[in-house]
C-alpha cells in the first residue's frame, strides 16, 4: 500500500525526533496498538540501542539542524518502555546530542511510571530530560487492561510512580497521556486524573481505522459521534472551572484553530506534520500509530547510517503528512471544519485499497467537538467573556 503523492511543496524540517531506547515494554496492555496489533516489526529488532547507534543519531540529527539553521528540536525517548534502558543510559544518550547538536535540545522520556524510583527521577531531572506518563485513568478500574506479562495490574507501581514524580521533580513532569476509553465517564476520568497534579493531559483517540475500527465504531444511529460526546463532556468540566487546573492540549491546539491561530499537532489543523522516529536498529520511520493500519505502513526503507534525515523529507509518505489541504480527499477540502479537523490523525483515514486518502474514521466525532467548542466560544464572546487566558497559546 502506498500513500498518496500530493502536489509538491517546500518540506517543512524535522523538529522533532523520536527515539526508541527500547524495543520492549514491561507490560503487555491488551489494547496495545505497537505489540497487539498488525505490525510486528519491532520483534526483529534489538532490545537496546547500541551505541554505534546512538552515536550515528546524533551525528545526523546535527546534521539536520545544521542544514537547516534549527534553533531548537525536540527529542523524544520512547519505547517500548524507555526506561528498561536505564536512567543513566537515558540521560548520557541526551549529553551526547547536546553536545553535537548545534541547536537546543528539548528532551523528555515517554514512560508508563512503573519503574520510576527516586533515583531514576532524579536523575533524569538533574539530566534535564522532562518525563511523561501514559495513564488510562487515576484509577485501577480505569486501568485494568494495563497489564505485565504474568498478567499482574500495572497500576500500583505506575500510580506509585506519578506520585513520585510529582512530589520530588514536578520541574520535570510533562504531564500524562491518556486514551479515550468509552466504558469510563469522562469526567470521572478528568477529575481522577487531575488527583495526580498533572501540569498537562493528552488525550488521546484509540487508534483505528476504517478496514480496523476502533472500540464503539460504527456509531450506532442514537449516538453517531461517542467520541465526541465523552471529550466534550471533559471539555465542558475543563472550560467551567473557576480556575487553572491543568492544561488540555487537544482542547487548547481547538480553541486556538478556531480562533485563527497555528497549532502544531498531529491530530488536528493543516500544519506540516515534523517529525521521525529512529529504532533501536537505527532505522528512519514514520511516527508508530501508522502502524496501526498495516504491516509496514510506518517504514521509510531508510536508516542512519546511509540516509540523511533530508532523505527521508523526500519519502511519499512523509510528503503526504507535510502536504495540508492537498493530501485530503474531496469531500474533506470541501469541509467547513477542515483549517481545524485538518482531516484528523492520518492513520485513522487509512482504508484498504485506497490507502489514506479518505475521511477520518472519528469525522462524525471531531465535527461534534469542534462544533462544541465553537459554540462556548461564541456564547463566550456573545456575552462580553473570552476564552481561559491558558486556552490559547
Amino acid at each position: 500500500m502506498t500513500h498518496h503523492q500530493p502536489a509538491a511543496r517546500p518540506a517543512e524540517p524535522i523538529r522533532q525526533f523520536i527515539i526508541k531506547a527500547h524495543s520492549r515494554c514491561n507490560l503487555a496492555c491488551t489494547y496495545c496498538y505497537l505489540y497487539a496489533a498488525q505490525d510486528q516489526g519491532w520483534r526483529h529488532r534489538p532490545r537496546a540501542v547500541a551505541p554505534r547507534v546512538a552515536e550515528r543519531t546524533a551525528h545526523r540529527i546535527a546534521e539536520h539542524a545544521a542544514t537547516h539553521r534549527l534553533r531548537d528540536v525536540a527529542v523524544v525517548l520512547h519505547g517500548g518502555e524507555p526506561l528498561l534502558a536505564g536512567a543513566d543510559r537515558l540521560a548520557a544518550d541526551v549529553e551526547r546530542l547536546r553536545r553535537t547538536v548545534p541547536a537546543r535540545v528539548h528532551a523528555s522520556v515517554q514512560t508508563n511510571a512503573t519503574l520510576l524510583t527516586p533515583d531514576r527521577v532524579a536523575r533524569l531531572r538533574d539530566a534535564r530530560i522532562r518525563v511523561g506518563v501514559s495513564l488510562d485513568g487515576g484509577r485501577p478500574a480505569h486501568n485494568a487492561a494495563r497489564v505485565d506479562h504474568a498478567g499482574r495490574p500495572g497500576w500500583p507501581a505506575a500510580a506509585a510512580g506519578l506520585r513520585l514524580l510529582a512530589a520530588t521533580a514536578p520541574e520535570a513532569y510533562a504531564g500524562v497521556l491518556c486514551v479515550v476509553d468509552l466504558r469510563h465517564d469522562p469526567v470521572e476520568v478528568y477529575d481522577s486524573l487531575l488527583a495526580f497534579a498533572p501540569p498537562a493531559i493528552d488525550l488521546l483517540l484509540p487508534h483505528g481505522n476504517w478496514t480496523t475500527p476502533p472500540p464503539g465504531l460504527p456509531a450506532p444511529a442514537a449516538d453517531p459521534a461517542p467520541y465526541g460526546r465523552w471529550l466534550t463532556a471533559v471539555f465542558d468540566r475543563w472550560w467551567r472551572a473557576d480556575r487553572r487546573e491543568t492544561r488540555v492540549r487537544l482542547f487548547e491546539e481547538c480553541v486556538a484553530l478556531l480562533l485563527g491561530v497555528p497549532a502544531a499537532t498531529e491530530r488536528l489543523g493543516l500544519q506540516p506534520f515534523t517529525a521521525a522516529v529512529v529504532e533501536t536498529d537505527g532505522s528512519i520511520e514514520q511516527v508508530d500509530s501508522l502502524k496501526s493500519a498495516y504491516e509496514g505502513a510506518a517504514a521509510t526503507g531508510m536508516d542512519v547510517f546511509r540516509n540523511s534525515f533530508d532523505d527521508v523529507l523526500a519519502h511519499p509518505g512523509v510528503a503526504a503528512r507535510q502536504a495540508g489541504l492537498a493530501a485530503l480527499g474531496a469531500a474533506c477540502r470541501a469541509c467547513p471544519l477542515v483549517t481545524v479537523c485538518g482531516g484528523g490523525h492520518y492513520a485513522h483515514r487509512y482504508l484498504a485499497g485506497s490507502g489514506f486518502r479518505n475521511r477520518s474514521v472519528y469525522c462524525a466525532d471531531l465535527a461534534f467537538l469542534i462544533r462544541h467548542i465553537g459554540s462556548r466560544l461564541t456564547s463566550a464572546a456573545g456575552v462580553g467573556g473570552h476564552p481561559p487566558r491558558e486556552a490559547v497559546r
